[in-house]
């Protein structure tokens, strides 16, 4: 498998909304490489774009760093519903490292997707599960974690990460 290259903030391909995967595509070599990529930086979720890949498309492993895998592939994915309530957490993107920023999500979400076999799934996904979705959904419409926070908030976040880059 590879490794592949993730792309940094301000690549315009992290700005862009990603075009649908053509249902029955084989993408499980991609799919495996995005695995390979996101344990690699190390990370708990990966999106198309992040790899120049424009579909939408998105991995996540949320338990991994604390034992075991979990790993799911996300085809297509739309979030049907999101709760009210909402749960504030800090957030690090693969695409901007060394940055982290609290951001407010809705803390229970409905999501439908398609798995890597293109099985038909749907789950109500809560706590880092539903923060992890919703982040690589994001990814998918073109926004980054810099677009969940206000101007000032955004302002200081951008010059941490500049000064490092």
């Amino acid at each position: 498998m590879t490794v592949l290259p993730i792309l940094r903030w301000p690549d315009p391909r992290l700005s862009a909304v990603c075009d649908p995967v053509t249902e029955g595509e084989d993408l499980s070599a991609l799919i495996a490489d995005m695995f390979d990529t996101m344990y690699a930086a190390p990370g708990r979720g990966l999106a198309g774009p992040q790899v120049g890949v424009m579909k939408r498309l998105f991995i996540m492993d949320v338990t991994w760093k604390e034992g075991g895998r979990s790993p799911v592939a996300c085809i297509n994915p739309e979030i049907l519903s999101r709760s009210e309530a909402l749960a504030e957490n800090e957030e690090a993107c693969l695409s901007i490292p060394g940055v982290a920023a609290r951001v407010a999500r809705p803390s229970v979400i409905r999501m439908r997707w398609f798995d890597a076999a293109w099985q038909r799934q749907e789950a109500e996904l809560t706590g880092f599960h539903a923060v992890c979705a919703q982040h690589e959904s994001d990814h998918l419409d073109g926004r980054v974690i810099f677009d969940r926070v206000d101007p000032p908030t955004r302002g200081a976040l951008v010059d941490a990460y500049e000064a490092q880059t």
